[in-house]
């Protein structure tokens, strides 16, 4: 545990606040956007410089950088492994990624879940995370969880808690910075200064 006050974070780092929420029982299914022409597909053998792709096109500019940083072969099992469901959505103005995990008995961790910048504030979230919901209850669990953390989009908590998640754990995470490694392009993440 880190004691009270300020604890200095060294330069070529980011950190940031993760909160974990979780839901015990389905929530009632949100208002949509009426007309919406968006799809979500099920990426069923998604390859690493697809999934990379899609995970970039919506974690840009929020500093995402887990995926990343794993080699191709570790990232190639998660994402092809039993249980993981990859889904993209596919949209005029822009992708989405929503990515469960079921490798856990009894739960569902919505993994990855985001727009790509043509698509923030305009009801594609919602859509995506009612069927996000509607497929994590499908299946026989008893927890439905997520974590976001403070590089997120602003409205990222708020979002969730009205999805109908609970917030149970805050952390904090320090790791390098991912534009210093060259995974991020160094003008991403503005809310982020490079130090």
């Amino acid at each position: 545990m880190l004691a009270d006050g300020y604890h200095d974070v060294a330069p070529g780092k980011i950190a940031t606040i993760v909160t974990s929420l979780e839901m015990h029982a389905p929530p009632p299914s949100r208002a949509e956007a009426d007309g919406a022409s968006w799809t979500l597909r099920r990426l069923e053998q998604p390859g690493v410089a697809e999934y990379r792709d899609l995970y970039s096109a919506v974690g840009r500019d929020w500093l995402w950088f887990s995926r990343l940083l794993m080699p191709d072969a570790e990232l190639a099992a998660t994402i092809g492994a039993d249980g993981v469901e990859v889904y993209r959505l596919e949209a005029p103005e822009g992708v989405g990624i929503l990515e469960l995990d079921f490798r856990t008995e009894g739960e569902c961790e919505l993994t990855f879940f985001g727009v790509s910048p043509g698509l923030v504030g305009g009801g594609a979230g919602r859509w995506m995370m009612n069927r996000a919901v509607q497929r994590a209850w499908a299946a026989p669990i008893k927890r439905f969880w997520v974590h976001t953390c403070s590089l997120d989009h602003p409205g990222a908590l708020a979002f969730y808690v009205r999805s109908g998640f609970t917030p149970f754990r805050r952390q904090v995470e320090i790791a390098d910075d991912p534009r210093l490694l060259g995974l991020a392009p160094r003008d991403s993440a503005s809310h982020v200064p490079l130090i």
